[in-house]
């Protein structure tokens, strides 16, 4: 290298730390306001989906020229799935003015829409937007919200499916999830809808979000023959999933999750959205209204990878044989 080369690429590195501002040079910092974002979880802060799920939105943020090191500023908090929390944590939230806030589950989102009608709000892991009144139309939203669609009511019929393909001889099917903490009733609906054409009967299998309360529901539908398991997409079945994983096996019930760490945790099979690309989806959203955007003009996105996570150790003790199509079928299977 020359010196006159060694030199150019010491000054083009020492500009890089400077911009320019009504015609004057000056430190890039002073060019780049830091942004601040809010994100409100479901889940606990220790939890390692927690941590991944995070990650991958800091990821999806920093491809867009955004860190936490350099232009925004981001305050978390965290829920653990406790109903009470909602309403404290997202006014405290809004106290902080942040310019938008990335709102995590159906309850999370509820609370933060209550608290404002004017920050932009980004959701995630939501199952019925527009039936919760946070959308007018997935193509329009039309408000201050919008974000990523967790789940349709058509994957029930999956769930539901992927039962008796397992288990053929299963006839009642509880829907187990927590009222307080996810909509239940569409996913209960939806069970409801499909369940006859499967010769299944569906079990109202709610829960509150206690160790005691979990026990009492599972035990109570385990101790009757030829029952299924289908857990929903909660803060409060993920918070207690080892339990539940647990239950599943005493009782000798086949279950479906609706993320794959509960398989990894033990349970028998998942079916569900790939979570860590829905946080990097929630990226683009938080990217496009720092810029100027309004979340009335940005659609509400459907998820688009699913993923089958299948646990032939657990299905083995349940004395199951999961169908060759389905191991086919599966994205990870655990041996």
């Amino acid at each position: 290298m020359s010196l006159a080369s060694g030199a150019a690429d010491e000054a083009a590195r020492i500009y890089q730390n400077f911009c320019w501002i009504d015609g004057r040079l000056a430190v890039r910092s002073a060019c780049e306001r830091e942004r601040r974002i809010g994100v409100i979880i479901g889940y606990a802060e220790k939890d390692p989906e927690t941590r991944s799920r995070l990650e991958a939105f800091r990821r999806g943020l920093a491809k867009r020229g955004w860190s936490e090191d350099r232009n925004i500023r981001i305050d978390y908090r965290f829920v653990a799935g406790d109903a009470a929390q909602y309403s404290a944590l997202a006014k405290e939230m809004i106290a902080l003015n942040p310019e938008v806030i990335l709102a995590h589950t159906t309850r999370v989102v509820a609370a933060v829409q209550k608290a404002t009608r004017e920050i932009p709000i980004v959701f995630v892991n939501v199952s019925d937007p527009i039936g919760q009144g946070f959308v007018k139309s997935l193509a329009q939203p039309g408000g201050n919200l919008t974000g990523v669609l967790h789940y349709e009511p058509s994957i029930v019929g999956k769930w539901l499916a992927m039962i008796k393909e397992v288990a053929p001889g299963t006839t009642r099917v509880c829907m187990f999830g927590n009222p307080e903490t996810t909509p239940f009733n569409y996913f209960l609906r939806a069970a409801q809808d499909i369940a006859r054409s499967l010769a299944l009967e569906v079990v109202s299998g709610q829960t509150s979000n206690t160790d005691t309360d979990v026990e009492r529901v599972l035990s109570s539908f385990g101790a009757t023959p030829h029952g299924g398991l289908v857990v929903l997409p909660d803060s409060t079945t993920v918070r207690h999933r080892d339990l539940i994983v647990t239950l599943a096996a005493k009782r000798g019930l086949p279950a479906v999750y609706p993320f794959d760490f509960f398989v990894a945790a033990g349970g028998l099979m998942s079916y569900g959205t790939d979570q860590d690309d829905m946080f990097r989806v929630t990226a683009y959203y938080v990217d496009r209204i720092l810029r100027g955007d309004k979340p009335a003009d940005l659609p509400v996105q459907a998820p688009t990878k699913f993923e089958t996570t299948v646990n032939i150790k657990t299905a083995k003790a349940l004395g199951l044989t999961v169908p060759a199509g389905l191991l086919v079928a599966a994205d990870e299977v655990i041996e």
